[in-house]
C-alpha cells in the first residue's frame, strides 16, 4: 500500500489541521515519510509541538481563525481536517466545542470552496451513533448523539455533505472508533483509555474503571486508522462517502484491562468506580464492510498485537502514570 500512497502523495501540498495531536500527528508523519509537503495547523490545546514531524511546516493557530484558514487552504491541494475539541473538553465547555468543531469545520469548507482543493478528508467519530439499536453498527444506522462532542462531530459531517451536494466540494469522511497506539501519551489528561491503563498498570496501581467495565468498544490501531484516512483522500470511490474505521471486534473495558496486563506482563487489579456523564454508551462495535468493499481497506493489526506494540513504545518512552487522572470506559472517539 505504501507504493500506492507514495505515488499519490509525493510532492503534493497537504494541510493537516490538528496535526500536533495523536491521530493528526500520525497522519502528518506518514505524509512526510511519503514525500508530501506538509503544513500542520494546531492551537496546542491538547496537541504538543514535539508531535509535529520533522520535515513538516508548523503553524500555531486555530481553525476558528477564518483569515488564517483561508490562507493555509489556498496553499494546499489536500486538506485532512482533524482539528477538534475532544469529548472531555467538549463536555466541560460546549460553546468552545461548537465554535471549534462546527465553526472551525465551516471555516475550512468555506475556504476550500473558494480555492477548489482536490479533496477534504473530515475526521468524524463513532460517538455520533449513541447507543445503537443493533450490533455491529452500519454507516446508515440511526444517529443519536448523546454528548456535545458527538453533536458537533455530526454537525461537521452534515456541513461536509451539504457542501458536497450544494457546491460539488470533494469530501470524504471517516468515523474513527477508539484509536490507540504509540504516540498516545498518558501524560496528556485528554488521552484515551489504553494509555491511561498502561500507565496505571506499569505504576503498580489498580486500574480504575468507570462503571462495571462491561461497556464495550471497538479499539483501532493507529496505523490502520492512518491507512484508512489516506485512502479516503485518494480513492475515487471515497468522494461523497463516509466510512467506519474500526475492526468489527467488540471488546469490554474489563477485557481490555486484562489484555494490557498481559502486554506488560504485570498482574492487574481492577477497581470499579462511579461512571461519568460522558460514559453513556453501553456497547459499540462497527461494521467495516463498506470500507473493505469500496476502499479495499481492512485493519491489519489485532488488538493483542497493537497493545504489544504500544506497550513497547510506552516502556521505551518511560512515561509515568498520571495518578490523579483515573481511566475511563470511554475514549476520545
Amino acid at each position: 500500500m505504501n507504493g500506492v500512497f507514495e505515488q499519490a502523495f509525493r510532492g503534493r501540498r497537504v494541510l493537516v489541521t490538528g496535526g500536533a495531536g495523536f491521530v493528526g500527528g500520525a497522519v502528518a508523519q506518514r505524509l512526510v515519510e511519503l514525500g508530501a509537503q506538509v503544513t500542520v495547523l494546531d492551537d496546542l490545546f491538547t496537541g504538543l509541538p514535539e508531535t509535529v514531524p520533522n520535515g513538516a511546516r508548523f503553524v500555531q493557530g486555530s481553525v476558528t481563525d477564518q483569515a488564517l484558514i483561508n490562507d493555509l487552504v489556498a496553499e494546499n491541494a489536500l486538506v485532512f481536517h482533524l482539528a477538534a475539541r475532544n469529548i472531555i473538553a467538549s463536555t466541560k465547555n460546549p460553546r468552545d466545542d461548537f465554535e471549534t468543531n462546527i465553526g472551525g469545520t465551516l471555516n475550512v469548507l468555506m475556504a476550500a470552496r473558494e480555492t477548489k482543493v482536490d479533496r477534504i478528508v473530515y475526521s468524524s467519530s463513532t460517538s455520533i451513533y449513541g447507543n445503537p439499536r443493533s450490533i455491529p453498527i452500519n454507516e446508515d444506522d440511526l444517529l443519536i448523539p448523546l454528548t456535545p462532542y458527538a453533536v458537533s462531530k455530526l454537525g461537521g459531517e452534515h456541513y461536509c455533505f451539504a457542501f458536497y451536494e450544494s457546491y460539488g466540494l470533494p469530501i470524504g469522511c471517516v468515523r474513527y472508533s477508539n484509536i490507540y497506539g504509540p504516540g498516545q501519551r498518558p501524560d496528556n489528561p485528554y488521552c484515551g483509555v489504553v494509555s491511561k491503563f498502561l500507565a496505571m498498570t506499569d505504576d503498580g496501581a489498580p486500574i480504575s474503571i468507570h462503571g462495571d467495565g462491561e461497556q464495550t468498544r471497538d479499539f483501532t490501531f493507529i496505523d490502520d486508522a492512518v491507512d484508512a484516512t489516506l485512502l479516503t483522500a485518494i480513492h475515487p470511490r471515497a468522494e461523497g462517502e463516509v466510512f467506519n474505521v474500526g475492526t468489527g471486534i467488540e471488546t469490554s473495558v474489563n477485557q481490555l484491562a486484562r489484555m494490557i496486563g498481559r502486554a506488560l506482563d504485570i498482574p492487574v487489579t481492577l477497581e470499579h468506580i462511579d461512571r461519568r456523564d460522558v460514559d453513556n454508551i453501553r456497547r459499540r462495535v462497527v461494521n467495516i464492510e463498506k470500507a473493505r468493499r469500496m476502499l479495499r481497506w481492512a485493519p491489519q493489526i489485532t488488538l493483542e498485537q497493537g497493545l504489544a506494540r504500544t506497550a513497547i513504545w510506552f516502556r521505551e518512552t518511560g512515561f509515568a502514570a498520571e495518578r490523579d487522572a483515573p481511566a475511563t470506559g470511554a475514549a476520545t472517539h
